[in-house]
């Protein structure tokens, strides 16, 4: 089973990558090291599968490239990261590397017989949508970010209608677990609240986060490939939807500490509320959240504090 991940010492993509590493699989891994965060977080990532004899490391930019490894499946998780980073000249960065980089990847596998190309969407791609946020909705992305999201879907969609690429699109709903990039918010919060520091929340913090654990997204991805159904798109949402306010409560619960909260004004593109509805690919895939945000932050906690 020879298998592509791009993006594979990122923080979902390294936990896929330890994981079929582990169910047997031949990998190769493809990461440009971009400055998002530092190096050295992301080769942490992956030293355990540097070390396997089925793993082998491409360091390259994709939109360098012009010939890929020949596989049976790909996992597409390369992406600039960030809706709050995506505004302005920045935006350059994110079309290349979400829309232009991904139709690369599609023009070059269409004429490969791949058994499935799994694409690593987002949320976002809903804006501020009814809840709970069905496969179906209407999607109104309101950041930047979010509009190259849903074009990276739309481009797997029309590569599958016209080319009969094996497409299949998974919209992740805020993961976290040991890795999380050290932008996002439970791994800042967990920091500071460890180092008694003060936490800025943006907004009143009465937003809500439907948080996915990254050990049931990985398990998407797995299910995602091996299920022979193409052209579709499913949410992977954890079913724990609690506001940032809960969610530090649950983090000090989880560090025995206190949290000094400094609140500021709402950030331009943050949807107000996400949740999940998940029936599609628990019918589908048969697929389910099995780590509720208590046991996924305990995790976190345990992980950061090594």
């Amino acid at each position: 089973m020879k298998t592509l991940v791009t993006g594979c010492a990122g923080f979902i993509g390294s936990h896929l990558v330890d994981k079929l590493l582990e169910q047997g699989y031949e990998l190769v891994g493809m990461d440009c090291f971009t400055d998002y965060y530092h190096r050295e977080i992301k080769e942490k990532n992956i030293e355990n599968a540097l070390k396997n004899n089925n793993f082998k490391l491409i360091e390259e930019d994709i939109m360098n490239m012009d010939n890929f490894p020949e596989v049976d499946y790909v996992f597409h998780l390369a992406a600039q990261a960030g809706v709050r980073a995506s505004w302005g000249k920045s935006f350059e960065i994110y079309t290349k590397s979400n829309i232009e980089l991904t139709q690369k990847l599609l023009e070059f596998y269409k004429d490969r017989k791949i058994k499935k190309f799994v694409y690593a969407s987002s949320s976002s791609v809903y804006g501020d949508a009814e809840l709970p946020m069905r496969d179906d909705s209407l999607l109104k992305p309101i950041s930047p970010y979010g509009v190259t999201k849903l074009a990276g879907e739309n481009l797997c969609y029309l590569y599958w209608k016209n080319y009969n690429v094996p497409t299949v699109s998974l919209r992740y709903f805020t993961v976290y677990g040991p890795r999380q990039r050290p932008d996002m918010a439970i791994h800042k919060f967990v920091k500071a609240i460890l180092n008694e520091e003060e936490i800025t929340v943006y907004g009143d913090g009465t937003q809500t986060r439907d948080f996915t654990f990254v050990d049931d997204v990985v398990e998407a991805n797995i299910l995602a490939a091996a299920n022979e159904i193409k052209g579709e798109v499913f949410n992977v949402g954890g079913g724990s939807r609690v506001s940032v306010n809960e969610l530090i409560k649950k983090i000090e619960e989880a560090t025995v500490k206190k949290a000094r909260i400094n609140y500021i004004g709402k950030q331009k593109g943050d949807v107000r509320d996400t949740l999940a509805d998940t029936s599609k690919i628990s019918n589908d895939l048969n697929w389910k959240p099995n780590v509720k945000i208590e046991e996924g932050l305990k995790k976190f906690v345990e992980w950061y504090k090594t």
